[in-house]
């Protein structure tokens, strides 16, 4: 997919509506941002938009993160972070002592 960012008022304008006009190629939008299909004419819209407004428009390839691309320790610790009994707990504090990943060497870690 092809994520569209804007940054100035005109190109947001014109990024409702390119997707207004070929709702087709959206895959959704998020008021300044939106994400085309990885198309040609996804791209075709993506790069009218930024030669447009130059670098009012950011463009980003993105490709969709599933659970699996996700270290099997990482999914474990973040089902159990969300099933604990203290909603307010820190995420460090839950961990300390238990078999989840710190969250120091997480932040190191590339997937």
């Amino acid at each position: 997919m092809l994520l569209v960012v804007t940054y100035s008022r005109g190109a947001r304008r014109d990024l409702r509506n390119v997707c207004r006009a070929h709702e087709g190629c959206v895959v959704r939008q998020f008021g300044r941002a939106a994400l085309l299909e990885w198309t040609e004419f996804g791209a075709f819209q993506a790069l009218r938009l930024q030669e447009k407004h130059g670098l009012d428009v950011q463009l980003e390839r993105v490709v969709p993160f599933e659970p699996a691309d996700a270290p099997e320790h990482v999914r474990k610790a973040a089902s159990a972070y969300e099933s604990r009994d203290q909603p307010s707990t820190p995420y460090e504090r839950f961990a300390s002592g238990r078999d989840f990943p710190d969250p120091a060497a997480m932040r190191g870690e590339k997937l």
